[in-house]
């Protein structure tokens, strides 16, 4: 008898777990479901004519996530409260999903127009690569090679760089900013672990098919947590901070290869600066 009863009080409390696992996946982790960016379409571009541009211009810009306005590209570093950092959901949708294609940054590590995609085998090789080490073996004193996975996560990408065109549509009498590529840099390190300052391009990604998944993953935001925006929305409406580093020019030289220190600086914001005077000067009030 007592057999019989232990069997049943085990059989219950085994049921009331089951039950509580099933209420807990159940219960909603706020007062409405958030469904609005989950669902999200894209808003497309406004087509654009060749005959109807009647002034462009090709820059390039580091986005450092260090920066304050900039934090929302950065965390959080693991998901939480149904959010992930920029850099989490591009390695979801390369890896995982397939919905995003990868392009190479060539031989020199320099080539930005998306002429070699890249694979799920080969994403995963600049993601995961492995480093082996020796170490003496304490029996034998030989040295026994030990293989260690590394693995890039958000926190170790801390810049993006985007290739802009800048443009003035004549026909709709307005300045427009497109973005053409994104891409996540890495700060490389040297052989004594410290960081050198110096970053290496990852991978090349088509801004108008990033859209597409970036439209659907929410960012923080920092005055209203019922506004949600997706990340979309940040590169749409410019609400990040960059800094200049290349614009088109006849050598195809960055910034960096004329100028150094506080005047990189200047002249990354003289640029800026010169195109808010052309498209400002294209008025008359």
């Amino acid at each position: 008898m007592k057999r019989l009863i232990t069997i049943l009080f085990a059989t219950l409390i085994a049921a009331l777990g089951s039950v509580s696992d099933v209420q807990s996946q159940t219960v909603l982790d706020g007062a409405w479901i958030k469904e609005h960016n989950k669902t999200k379409k894209v808003v497309q571009y406004p087509f654009i004519r060749e005959s109807d541009v009647m002034w462009a211009h090709r820059i390039w810009q580091d986005i450092d996530l260090r920066e304050k306005m900039n934090l929302p590209l950065y965390y959080p570093l693991t998901e939480a409260n149904g959010m992930k950092s920029l850099f989490d959901v591009i390695r979801d949708a390369l890896l995982v999903e397939g919905s995003i294609t990868a392009y190479s940054t060539g031989v020199t590590g320099q080539e930005d127009d998306f002429r070699t995609p890249l694979t799920v085998t080969d994403v995963k090789g600049i993601l995961e690569q492995t480093d082996t080490t020796y170490t003496p073996d304490p029996d034998t004193g030989e040295l026994v090679p030990v293989v260690q996975e590394i693995k890039i996560s958000s926190q170790d990408i801390t810049r993006y760089r985007v290739k802009e065109d800048w443009f003035f549509d004549k026909q709709r009498s307005e300045r427009y900013i497109r973005i053409i590529g994104i891409a996540p840099l890495k700060e490389r390190i040297s052989d004594d672990g410290e960081p050198t300052g110096a970053y290496e391009t990852l991978f090349w990604l088509y801004f108008p098919e990033c859209r597409y998944v970036l439209a659907n993953w929410d960012s923080f935001n920092r005055n209203n947590d019922a506004e949600r925006r997706s990340f979309d929305d940040l590169f749409q409406k410019r609400m990040f901070s960059a800094t200049v580093i290349k614009e088109s020019n006849v050598y195809d030289r960055k910034l960096d290869d004329v100028y150094t220190g506080m005047d990189r600086l200047m002249e990354s914001k003289a640029i800026k600066e010169d195109l808010f005077i052309l498209e400002h000067d294209l008025w008359s009030f």
